[in-house]
């Protein structure tokens, strides 16, 4: 099996994101959901590992499989980065809704946390 890179420069995620009017994130999970059709097995992916990061690095997610099933994705770097950020961005908002609704409450040092920390791990040792 012989995965070709794309002629065509990557997708423009700047220009598909104002396109559809939505957050770059979800702007690549649209295009993954219809672009990501190239799959693999493990094992086919084991003897042609260097063809698939060049494939990565030129924009195609690739879907590696085992028995059938859907295992991993192998993709950009770009894209990998741009996912952990949402998740941050997602992580981010979901604490602020709760001190929003929970309230400030006390607040902590630094040091406390550590320290609590530190006597976590000693009481189970």
């Amino acid at each position: 099996m012989r995965v070709e890179p794309r002629a065509e420069p990557a997708l423009s995620w700047h220009r598909l994101t104002r396109f559809w009017g939505a957050p770059e994130c979800c702007v690549r999970k649209i295009v993954y959901n219809h672009v990501m059709t190239e799959s693999i097995s493990v094992r086919d992916a084991r003897t042609h590992l260097a063809e698939l990061i060049t494939s990565a690095e030129s924009g195609t997610p690739t879907v590696i499989t085992r028995n059938g099933t859907p295992a991993a994705v192998l993709v950009p770097v770009a894209d990998y980065q741009a996912l952990e950020d949402a998740a941050d961005i997602v992580l981010a908002r979901e604490a602020a809704a709760v001190l929003r609704d929970e309230g400030e409450g006390r607040r902590y040092s630094l040091a406390e946390v550590i320290a609590d920390v530190f006597a976590e791990r000693t009481d189970a040792v």
